[in-house]
Formats: structure tokens, C-alpha cells, sequence
């Protein structure tokens, strides 16, 4: 099983990637307790494996989980980090938590979930500090640890890549699933996740404009509910503008949103009922997407601007990548898969078997050999980094 493992992370019921991901990586590692983060207003009925929860926002609470992870014997700490689910400027309040399982002698393994090549000075300072106390950190790809090495400095042999676990889908054809979306007659794009302006869906919305011209069945379908940040601090005005977009390009016909958190069985069924996937992100520096890796595990090709993770995981003819913002080459992407029933079904074949290494079996086994390593050595890198300090 390993050593005892504690997680720390948002955790469902949270719609949150991270919580999601979390749920699934531990559940697939075993011999773990959860300590959630929890925020103002979140959901409190949290299932049996959280054994605690972290106020975000109350700094005291990061010391306090210290202690009680180290009266339950815990063995090792994995932290999922992301600059916004921890309280503090830029989740400052994480170097409490790290502070405190460094002088408790626990060895702290960090998945990264953002790596940014150009951090603000406080966000240096925080993974800086992570990079400096943790005996492992973690990352998805191996653009993300070039960063972490070659921009902060980290110690190479400290910094692990491990794929984005991916659930274990069948290859289909997309036609056995659509009757369910009623969506039989239709060539359906898809692109799912928590909603915002990052995920540049108006170039999307503006590509089907032209698709339609050519494919009168085509559909692209706006999966996920608005991130919960935007609607805190905006309230739907995005979504609002996107859907302002449709009526003005006359795409009623041809733009669904589907506005609501999916769970994972029915974004399965999605998935599978989708011929393409379209991921128009302009952030290119983004070094990580749970969204294209489900897509890959799914066997579904996928058009993409080409930022970090997309460019590394698409290589080799396993997607089609288009310049950032580029409405026509976007359309001309998605126009010719649309039109091409092999080259779709060749290209899904080629991500799906890329994507076997993904599954969460595989990705839990890499997990629990880090564990075990530092956990043998954890007390080892503490005094190593004491010892150093002093």
C-alpha cells in the first residue's frame, strides 16, 4: 500500500480540477486521509476519507493540520498546489503548512499544478519557498519542469514528471453515444470545463460561424458550469457575452451550452459522443489541462492553439494545432476533421493509445514509488536542509 499518505487540496464536493483530480489520484494511491481546503460558502458534507479541513483564508488552521497529521502518523504530505485555492497574497499561507511539516521531520511531496516562466515577485517567493522545503516536486509535463529547473533553479533530481492521470475509457465510434444527448443527426464539437474568458471559446463561437457555411450539422457544445471566481466576482456576464455572440452570428443552431458541473460518468459519455474536441486556450504558457488529457483518453482528435502541455501531447499527428486567435485557421482545422471520418478516427486511435500511460493505475504506481522515496529519506532531506539553513 506505501506509506500513509495525507492530501492536501480542495477536495469534492468542490467543483474545482484540482478537487477532482485529487479525489481520483488518491483514491487509485489507497492508504491515504484527505485534509480539505475549504472556503466561506463551499459545501460541508465531505465524504469519510477527508479527516480534516483547512480554512483557506484562517492561517492559524495550516499550523493546527500540521499537528494533527503528525499525531495520525502520517508519513508523507502531498500538497496540490495552485496559487488561488490557498488563503495569503498569492497563497502565501501555504509556507505556514510548509514551515510546519519541515519542522515536524514529514517530507512534503508538491504536485504543481501552475508553473508561470513569468511569476510575479510575490508568486516567485512562494514557489521558491516550495521548491527549497519539498523533498519532490511534481509536475505533468516536461515543458513545466524545464521551467522549473532552468527559470527557478530547482534541483533536477527533485522534480518528477508524471502524466495527468485520465480515467480508463473504450475506444468507441461517437455514434453509439449521441442518441443520448439527442444528438444523432449531428457532428459535435465539444469543449468542456469550468467556463472563462481563458478558455477563448469566442474564437471558437466565431470559427462556427464559417464551419456552419460547409457543415450544416456541425454543433459545438459548451460543457461545465462558470468558474465559481467569475461568478463571485462578475456573476455570468461572460457566459452572457458568449451567448450575445450566438444570437448575433445567427449560431442558435449550431452553439449548445450546457450549463451546469458535470459529474465524471456523464463528461465520459460526453466525451465519447463528441467526433472532435477544440481547445482555442490563449494562455500558451499553460504547462498543464485535465481536459485535453481526458480528450486523449477518449481517443477523440483534438484542434488546439499551441500552448505548453498542448504542444507536447499532441505531437506526432495525435491533434492539429492552430496559431492563437486565428478564427479562419481554426475553422479550416475543425471544417476538414469534420469532413474526414478516417484521419478523425486515425488521429483518436494514436491519442488514445498515448494516453494508456495516463491511466490513473499508472499514474498512482509512479506516485507511491515517489512516496516511498522520500519517505525513506524524508528525515534525511530535513536535517540535510537545517543543517544548510543554520
Amino acid at each position: 500500500m506505501g506509506p500513509h499518505a495525507a492530501f492536501v487540496s480542495t477536495y469534492p464536493p468542490r467543483h474545482c480540477g484540482i478537487a477532482t483530480f485529487t479525489r481520483d489520484l488518491s483514491a487509485a494511491i489507497g492508504n491515504r486521509e484527505i485534509v480539505a481546503l475549504h472556503r466561506r460558502g463551499d459545501p460541508i458534507l465531505y465524504p469519510m476519507e477527508v479527516t480534516s479541513l483547512i480554512r483557506a483564508d484562517a492561517r492559524a488552521d495550516y499550523s493546527r493540520a500540521v499537528d494533527r497529521m503528525a499525531r495520525a502518523g502520517v508519513e508523507v504530505v502531498s500538497i496540490q498546489h495552485e496559487y488561488g485555492i490557498f488563503g495569503g497574497r498569492d497563497g502565501a499561507y501555504i509556507l505556514e503548512l510548509i514551515d510546519g511539516l519541515e519542522r515536524a521531520r514529514v517530507p512534503v511531496v508538491a504536485t504543481l499544478h501552475t508553473v508561470l516562466r513569468n511569476p510575479s515577485r510575490s508568486q516567485r517567493a512562494v514557489m521558491d519557498r516550495i521548491l527549497g522545503s519539498a523533498a519532490a516536486a511534481v509536475v505533468m509535463s516536461h515543458a513545466a519542469a524545464g521551467i522549473l529547473v532552468d527559470s527557478y533553479g530547482a534541483e533536477p533530481s527533485r522534480v518528477r514528471m508524471v502524466p495527468h492521470g485520465v480515467p480508463d475509457l473504450p475506444l468507441v465510434d461517437p455514434a453509439l453515444h449521441k442518441k443520448e444527448f439527442g444528438l444523432e443527426d449531428r457532428e459535435v464539437v465539444l469543449s468542456f470545463g469550468l467556463l472563462g474568458p481563458g478558455k477563448g471559446y469566442e474564437h471558437a463561437i466565431e470559427a462556427m460561424a464559417r464551419v456552419r457555411k460547409a457543415r450544416s450539422r456541425a454543433l459545438f457544445v459548451v460543457l461545465g458550469s462558470t468558474h465559481p471566481n467569475l461568478v463571485l466576482a462578475q456573476g455570468e456576464a461572460y457566459r452572457d457575452r458568449l451567448r450575445g455572440m450566438v444570437d448575433h452570428l445567427g449560431l442558435a443552431d449550431h452553439v449548445r451550452f450546457v450549463d451546469r458541473f458535470v459529474a465524471q460518468d456523464e463528461l465520459g459519455r460526453w466525451l465519447l459522443a463528441a467526433d472532435a474536441l477544440v481547445m482555442p486556450y490563449p494562455n500558451l504558457d499553460q504547462v498543464v489541462s485535465g481536459t485535453l488529457s481526458y480528450a486523449l483518453a477518449a481517443g477523440r482528435p483534438v484542434v488546439s492553439t499551441p500552448f505548453a502541455y498542448a504542444s507536447e501531447v499532441l505531437a506526432g499527428g495525435r491533434g492539429i494545432l492552430v496559431a492563437p486567435g486565428s478564427t479562419a485557421a481554426l475553422a479550416d482545422a475543425l471544417e476538414g476533421l469534420l469532413a474526414d471520418a478516417p484521419r478523425r478516427r486515425a488521429m483518436g486511435g494514436q491519442a488514445y493509445l498515448f494516453s494508456r500511460r495516463m491511466l490513473w493505475r499508472e499514474v498512482a504506481a509512479e506516485y507511491r514509488s515517489v512516496f516511498e522515496e522520500v519517505a525513506d529519506g524524508g528525515v534525511a532531506f530535513a536535517q540535510g536542509r537545517v543543517a544548510a539553513d543554520a
